[in-house]
């Protein structure tokens, strides 16, 4: 896990300097080791986080006559099956997993992208031509945009890497591939549409996919632990890290009394690892909007009242690890949210999920990235492997429905319940912000921030997706102090149509 930037374009060693300083913003994402290369049509810069060849992985790495180059954030989960095809051929310098895809494009070009399983947003430079790419469901943040002159692309980890003159500025696409002839979809949902003939209700099945999941998320040369709030989708992923890590760190925060950390405590007892909690105060939440706005990049109320105990979270578990493993992603999968209930027709429901799915990118995937970045911290979300999505929408929709009998997640339930006991397999959900306590406090705070003046003032303020609370007015005030210009504005996600209030306590 890392940050970078890349300059591709003529004049490469030009810009090698405007790189390297624009990747300083980037040192909470690498905060130990920093690298750059510059070349006659590329410069790159690279902050690193050493989680795989802790010693020799330091990047920008370069295949054996040094003409292709490449700097890459993230996990390839497949890499040492990929190195074992590779090492005949080729001359691996490093035993970073990032390494293959350099040596992977040598051999099949820009179709290396499909043969990659993990997250990641990448960017190498090989002569006059060049390959970005960032994975299937955008797990791992990307931005572009082209130079004062138009002659030249930009691509950074973070919106505020982006030099300040950068034109065009715009969030490079999930699933996404770019070259020097334009850009093309890698990667298109096999499930956006419910399956003709859904797969059977097989809970095992599912859970051993699960289980696989998490399986090829353990890989690391640190220490990884686990966010558990108590929930049913954060206490499944604790249980199954914990067969394979006995000793196994995990993490809650909220306020004094709030129910996540009670039941943060039960989740960890039973599953027994060996718990941290913070319990923050109320000035602490109102002064950690700020900061949590400027690493988040966002500034939907809703994505920011959940993040404030994530970034929280985050931090204690930068203490102890630097990795960890969440639950996100099974509220989407799995129909979780409230507002499901009402959905009854199951090829809605399913429709409404993959929508979901395919929005988290700038949203709910954001938050994670940002939060565990701000601290040096690798967050990884096995229920998002490509795999157990897949098998999780060839489900029945009909059985993702909410009724008297089924509450949400039924499937999900009924899959883990031999991993947890029935008060976490069956506890009632929790909105993050609300289960740890924080949402009422953000919200009195930024309405004392706002006076009556300035929010009767959002139109002319605001004319494009004008607030429409003070709290909404505060964050989006902060926002655009930080990250002026319409473009940047434009990157910053939002829910459409229905959606969520806020992101579930059972994700973190």
């Amino acid at each position: 896990m890392c940050g970078f930037t890349a300059y591709i374009g003529a004049g490469g060693a030009d810009h090698l300097e405007e790189a390297r300083r624009r990747a300083e913003l980037l040192r909470h994402r690498g905060p130990d080791d920093a690298a750059s290369y510059a070349a006659e049509r590329a410069a790159l810069a690279h902050r690193r986080l050493s989680i795989i060849d802790v010693g020799g992985g330091r990047q920008p790495l370069s295949n054996e006559d040094g003409t292709a180059s490449l700097v890459c954030n993230g996990e390839i989960y497949n890499f040492r099956d990929l190195r074992s095809r590779l090492e005949g051929a080729h001359d691996f310098a490093t035993g970073s997993d990032s390494e293959v895809v350099l040596h992977l494009y040598e051999e099949k070009g820009a179709a290396c992208v499909r043969e990659l399983d993990g997250m990641f947003a990448f960017v190498l430079a090989d002569g006059h031509r060049f390959l970005a790419a960032r994975d299937a469901l955008g797990i791992k943040p990307l931005y572009m945009g082209r130079d004062r002159n138009g002659a030249g692309l930009w691509f950074a980890s973070e919106l505020k890497a982006l030099p300040s003159d950068c034109q065009d500025v715009a969030e490079f696409p999930p699933g996404t591939l770019m070259t020097e002839n334009g850009m093309e979809r890698w990667f298109e949902p096999p499930w956006l549409e419910p399956a003709s003939t859904p797969d059977s209700n097989d809970a095992r099945a599912l859970c051993d996919e699960l289980a696989r999941a998490v399986d090829k998320r353990l890989m690391s040369e640190v220490p990884l632990g686990v966010f558990l709030s108590g929930g049913l989708d954060s206490s499944a992923i604790a249980a199954l890290v914990r067969r394979a890590i006995p000793d196994l760190h995990s993490f809650a925060v909220g306020i004094e009394g709030s129910p996540d950390l009670l039941a943060a405590r039960r989740a960890a007892e039973h599953i027994g690892t060996r718990h941290h909690e913070y319990v923050y105060t109320r000035a602490e939440a109102e002064a950690a909007v700020e900061v949590v706005i400027e690493h988040l990049e966002s500034y939907d109320a809703d994505l920011i009242e959940s993040s404030v105990p994530c970034y929280f979270v985050s931090k204690l578990a930068a203490d102890h690890v630097k990795v960890v493993l969440s639950g996100e992603g099974a509220d989407e999968v799995f129909a979780g949210y409230r507002y499901f209930a009402d959905i009854q027709d199951p090829a809605e429901l399913h429709r409404e999920c993959s929508r979901l799915l395919v929005g988290l990118h700038n949203m709910n995937l954001q938050r994670v990235d940002r939060m565990t970045m701000a601290h040096g911290l690798e967050g990884r979300v096995p229920f998002l492997d490509l795999a157990f999505v897949a098998r999780a929408m060839r489900q029945d929709p009909a059985l993702k429905t909410t009724t008297a009998e089924r509450p949400e997640k039924w499937m999900l339930r009924r899959a883990v319940s031999d991993l947890l006991p029935a008060e976490i397999a069956w506890r009632t959900k929790q909105e993050f912000a609300h289960g740890s306590g924080g949402a009422a406090v953000l919200q009195e705070h930024a309405r004392r921030t706002v006076t009556d003046a300035d929010f009767a003032r959002r139109h002319d303020l605001f004319p494009e997706d004008t607030p429409t609370t003070k709290q909404a007015f505060a964050y989006r005030r902060t926002f655009d102090e930080r990250f002026p210009g319409e473009a940047r504005r434009r990157t910053v996600g939002r829910w459409r149509g229905r959606a969520p209030t806020i992101t579930t306590t059972d994700t973190i």
